[in-house]
This record gives structure tokens, C-alpha cells and sequence, in this order.
């Protein structure tokens, strides 16, 4: 397989340029952050929670009580940033209910070390937030541990195992969602299948990142046509929009200095809204049950303005979804039928219909914007995409 051509390299590229260029206006009924809402009852892994988007959310989530989980490969940073917050609660608050474990994307051993550790304990977990991810904008192509391109296994790989090594811990906690971090870069990636893992095409790190992003959502695609509904785990995808992180930390400085001057960029604060959103709100799961009765194959996709979106078309390919589906499981050395295998392992859950996690956020702003899917009409769900 040669690649994306060059005319969806361009329309590609002009998706991407004007989601960025429009972002703040798309998001303008958002609050710069969304209020603390009580969420005690709720038990969230967190990947790559140190700094940007992982950070504010993992922030937020903890704020509002829930018990959160710091899934890291830099073990003091978090523990630092753990005593900070709890520094930063006023006199006779209760303490934060938060936990730092160590996993680094960058050896599926590791992640398989963190699964075996988080199943040890037997405890429920509500909402698993895949958002650690990496984009080397400078360099040369780089192989992880396992010997596999960089960029697919952190973003893709290991996310990827991480998840179905806890679908157990997820079936638990039902109803629980996994929420995949994403990009709209992914409009620039090709999949091939059989080269997931590098070597095969000329490399260049745009590429290599958009790629990966692609392959999320085709992965994700057959993860969730794998679950049966009455399992209660709904897989969502989220676009936070472009953010300023320290992803531009390996450019010149003149150009880190341009960057990081870009009004129209989020701020890592409002970046987390939308995954804030995908992770609690009660819209968000039963939008996912509405798809999923009417037989859409696609998985449930939001933008950084916390409604549905559409994907590349490159992301409609249920064939090669479901290659990538194999050969992913191949390389993270799983067998083809590991979700049969784990459903059946574990005690079918009773899910409530009309399951509440919290209140919407953002209140009244997105009020009914999701109402028109929830009747039985197929057109109601290709409008929008």
C-alpha cells in the first residue's frame, strides 16, 4: 500500500486547518471550565496525567471527588503533583482520593505489569481515559522497547492492551466507558495493516502521529462491535481540539515562542472540557446506546465542542478495521478471541436502563442537542456524520 493520496493529503489538511482555525468559535457556549460536580461513586484510570490535557482532567476529576488513578511512566512528577493538590484543598475538606501507578507505553511489558497489578485488587473501574500519547515533531524515526514505531505503539499499541488487560476491572464497574483521546489528524493517516509497526513506508513524524490516531479509531471501531451492549461498556472517541502543550518542545524556540502565541489554541484547562464531558456526562453513554440500537457501525465520536463529529473517511473502512483489529492483537501478543474469552470469564452484569452518572455539564447550552438520536429512525444518526 502506497499511502493517502495526495488529494485526501489536501482535504485532509484543510480539515484539519479550519477545525483549528474555528475551534474557539465552534466551542464558544463552553465555560473555560466546566463546574465541580460531585463524583465520588466514580473510579477512573488515567494515562499520561503529568502534563496538558491528562493533567487538568486528572485534576478536575479528583476535585470533584472521585478516586483517580495516575497511570504514569514518571512516578515522582505525579506524586509531586499529587501533594500539591492536596495542598491547594481548603482547611476541613476531605483529602483527595487519588493513587499514582507506574506504567510506561513504551514496553507492552510494563503495561502488562499494570494490568496484572490493577486485576490483583479485584476493584471496579467506571471510566478508563486513554489519553497519554506522544507526537516527536523533530527527529528521526524511533523504535519503543518492543522494537515497534514510537508513535503507534503509545498512541495505538499499548492503549490498546492497557485496555483489554482491565476490560474485566471495566465490566465491574459497569456501566463503565473507555475513553480514547484522539486527533484530528487522523484525517492525514493511512493503515496499513500489515505495517503497523514501521518500516515499510518512507517515514516522517506527521505521518507516524496521524497514523496512529487512524488506527485508534478503527481498533475502536471492532472493540466496541466486539461488546455486546448488555455488558455496559461504551467505547468513546474524543477530539480535544488543538492544545498547547509541550508538544512543540523539540522545535527551535523561535517557533516554541509562535506556538505557544496562538490565540486560537485551547489551553490545556479547556482541552479536558470535552474528555471531562466524554468521561462523565450522562448524554454521552446514552448517544453511544442510541448508535449501538441502531446497528451504526461506527464508534462514537465528539469534538472539542462536546458534541458528535465526523471521522475521515479513511476511518469507514470496517474491512481494514477489521485487519487492523488482528494485526493489533498479534503484535500486543493477545489472541483473536480475547474479548469472547474475557466476557465469559466474568459474571454477566445487570445494567440500568436508565443509568445516571451525573448531571450534564455544560448545562443548559448543550440541552437536547443530542435528543434527535434517540428515536429509531436510521437517517437520524447519517445526518451527522
Amino acid at each position: 500500500m502506497a499511502g493517502l493520496g495526495w488529494f485526501d493529503w489536501i482535504l485532509g489538511l484543510l480539515r484539519v486547518t479550519f477545525d483549528t482555525i474555528t475551534q474557539r468559535v465552534k466551542a464558544v457556549h463552553l465555560p473555560r471550565q466546566l463546574p465541580l460536580i460531585p463524583l465520588s461513586h466514580m473510579t477512573c484510570i488515567i494515562t499520561g496525567a503529568t502534563s496538558g490535557i491528562g493533567l487538568e482532567t486528572a485534576r478536575h476529576l479528583a476535585k470533584s471527588g472521585a478516586h483517580v488513578v495516575l497511570a504514569v511512566r514518571n512516578v515522582k512528577a505525579a506524586k509531586n503533583l499529587l501533594e500539591e493538590w492536596q495542598s491547594g484543598q481548603e482547611d476541613g475538606s476531605s483529602p483527595l482520593n487519588v493513587e499514582v501507578m507506574e506504567v510506561d507505553l513504551l514496553s507492552l511489558d510494563s503495561v502488562r505489569k499494570f494490568g496484572e497489578a490493577w486485576e490483583a485488587r479485584k476493584i471496579p473501574l467506571n471510566v478508563l481515559i486513554n489519553n497519554a500519547g506522544i507526537f516527536c515533531m523533530n527527529g528521526a524515526q524511533k523504535l519503543s522497547k518492543d522494537g515497534l514505531e514510537q508513535h503507534m505503539q503509545v498512541n495505538h499499541l499499548a492503549a490498546a492492551l492497557l485496555t483489554i488487560l482491565l476490560l474485566p476491572s471495566l465490566l465491574r464497574g459497569s456501566p463503565s466507558r473507555v475513553v480514547v483521546v484522539n486527533s484530528m489528524m487522523h484525517h492525514l493517516g493511512f493503515v496499513d495493516p500489515e505495517d503497523l509497526q514501521g518500516g515499510k513506508r518512507r517515514y516522517n513524524c506527521t505521518s507516524g502521529y496521524s497514523d496512529s490516531k487512524l488506527a485508534q479509531i478503527l481498533f475502536c471501531h471492532m472493540l466496541q462491535k466486539r461488546l455486546p451492549i448488555e455488558a455496559g461498556v461504551d467505547i468513546i472517541v474524543v477530539n480535544p481540539g488543538e492544545v498547547k502543550t509541550n508538544v512543540a518542545r523539540d522545535l527551535p524556540k523561535i517557533i516554541q515562542m509562535g506556538y505557544h502565541s496562538l490565540f486560537i489554541l485551547f489551553t490545556p484547562t479547556e482541552g479536558a472540557r470535552s474528555v471531562l464531558f466524554c468521561a462523565a456526562d450522562k448524554k454521552v453513554q446514552e448517544y453511544a446506546r442510541a448508535l449501538r440500537g441502531l446497528g451504526y457501525p461506527l464508534v462514537p465520536y465528539f469534538g472539542s465542542d462536546c458534541k458528535p463529529a465526523s471521522v475521515a473517511h479513511q476511518a469507514h473502512d470496517m474491512e481494514k478495521a477489521q485487519l487492523v483489529w488482528q494485526q493489533t492483537l498479534k503484535l500486543v501478543d493477545l489472541p483473536l478471541d480475547c474479548i469472547e474469552l474475557v466476557l465469559s470469564e466474568n459474571d454477566p452484569v445487570e445494567v440500568i436502563e436508565n443509568f445516571k452518572v451525573i448531571d450534564s455539564y455544560p448545562e443548559d447550552e448543550n440541552e437536547g442537542a443530542l435528543d434527535f438520536l434517540m428515536n429509531d429512525e436510521d437517517d437520524a444518526v447519517t445526518e451527522i456524520f
